[in-house]
């Protein structure tokens, strides 16, 4: 700009000082003299303002407007003026954009902004953990090139926006993520992501839950009622008779145990912590496992007793902790061929710890089914669990008293070996006697 002033002002001089060489050579030279110094006065001083200008304007600052004389003034102070502006539209539009920031970084959801092209033009922090946005260097690119999946193409071309879509192992495997389109604007939208893995990974346990109950109770609802049938409609004697009542109750017994376990992990997990706690003797604990185990048995096992640690006793709740422990214990017993031993153990860990621990000689467990025994009827051999007379239940329902006392399950196991389900209490858990 300053260069164009400057042509024009050099231009402006040449024709004047041609046009004054005429006159000085028609004989004027005195008013030559007087014209020329007031040119070169007002050319000075119309490029000196437009050098102040120039510099003003390579580093503008409000703070350093410069001061001029006549009509230099005035255009300094229209320049102030707008740039005033500017700078105020500037600081509101900041704002603006700090607000919407805060407000979609505050959501339970993510956002992604999105022009008519289907572009990114924002991306808040949990929207790019939810679609793996990289921010800034994916804004311009399309979300459809991010976000690889056909569902969501289909449905981001489709404009139907009223209902969310469902993507599974999106940006990742295993994640699900919900997307809904809502328009704003023209032709701009925002994408409202949500991670629904886990809600997802509810569902379907809840799904699994319910056909598994459903299927434990109609095996034994089918014997039983079959076996009702028949005692109406064939005549039996007294030894048929007896038969069929000592498996209808087996029946009604294992239905029983099905629904006191599901009514124990209830009432487990919609409490935080123990409804009483005391301090437990666990030689007395530890005898009533021992007796229990070999009644269970009937003498197919040998059980050893080791009470390492005679004067450490635990404070938790009695029932609780007696359920847990039994539990462990029973399982030994049903999973460990006839001539196996199970060991019953009780010893004192660094830090005034105290382990309870349960030793068998059983088939042993594969590495892949160790991180999901605690899954609610979950089994390794469905068949053979039926037979044993197991739940299903009785190793969440470990879990969650182990949860409760602050305790640690440990499972370790080896195939053709056996297996080691032990229980680690913290020191606060831990009292010792005199």
């Amino acid at each position: 700009m300053a260069g164009l002033w400057i042509r024009v002002g050099l231009t402006v001089l040449a024709i004047v000082l041609f046009a004054l060489l005429i006159q000085t050579a028609a004989g004027g030279r005195v008013a030559f003299v007087v014209a020329f110094g007031c040119l070169v006065i007002w050319v000075v001083f119309q490029l000196w303002h437009l050098q102040k200008l120039n510099s003003w304007l390579g580093d503008f600052r409000l703070a350093k407007t410069p001061r001029g004389l006549g009509t230099w003034d005035i255009l300094y102070s229209a320049i102030y003026r707008l740039a005033k502006s500017y700078e105020r539209q500037q600081a509101q539009l900041k704002t603006s954009l700090e607000s919407f920031r805060s407000a979609t970084e505050a959501m339970p959801d993510g956002v992604i902004a999105l022009d008519s092209h289907n572009q990114v033009t924002y991306a808040s922090d949990r929207a790019c953990r939810h679609a793996g946005i990289r921010v800034p260097a994916d804004y311009g690119r399309s979300i459809l090139n991010i976000l690889r999946h056909p569902g969501f193409a289909e449905y981001l071309e489709g404009k139907v926006w009223d209902q969310p879509v469902v993507l599974r192992n999106v940006p990742t495997l295993g994640r699900v993520l919900q997307i809904q389109v809502v328009p704003y604007g023209q032709s701009d939208r925002l994408a409202l992501t949500r991670d629904i893995t886990q809600i997802d990974k509810l569902e379907t346990m809840r799904q699994d839950f319910v056909a598994n109950v459903s299927h434990e109770l109609r095996t034994p609802l089918t014997v039983v009622s079959g076996y009702v049938e028949t005692l109406q409609a064939i005549p039996m004697d007294e030894a048929q008779r007896n038969q069929v009542l000592q498996t209808m109750g087996q029946q009604t017994a294992r239905m029983q145990a099905l629904i006191d376990d599901l009514l124990t992990l209830s009432k487990l997990e919609s409490e935080q912590r123990p409804s009483s706690e005391i301090t437990i003797h666990m030689s007395d604990m530890l005898s009533r496992l021992h007796h229990d185990a070999e009644r269970l048995s009937r003498g197919a096992h040998q059980v050893v007793l080791q009470n390492q640690a005679p004067s450490l006793q635990l404070v938790g709740d009695a029932q609780e902790l007696a359920s847990a422990f039994g539990n462990l214990v029973s399982n030994a017993v049903r999973y460990t061929p006839t001539g196996g031993t199970i060991t019953i153990g009780w010893e004192a860990r660094h830090g005034g710890q105290a382990e309870f621990w349960v030793l068998d000689t059983g088939p042993g467990i594969e590495s892949q089914h160790i991180g999901r025994l605690t899954e609610r009827f979950y089994r390794i051999d469905k068949d053979r669990s039926r037979v044993t007379g197991g739940t299903g239940l009785g190793l969440a329902i470990v879990k969650h008293i182990a949860a409760r006392h602050e305790a640690r399950l440990d499972i370790e196991s080896q195939v053709g070996q056996g297996s080691r389900f032990s229980l680690l209490f913290p020191e606060r858990r831990v009292s010792q006697t005199a």
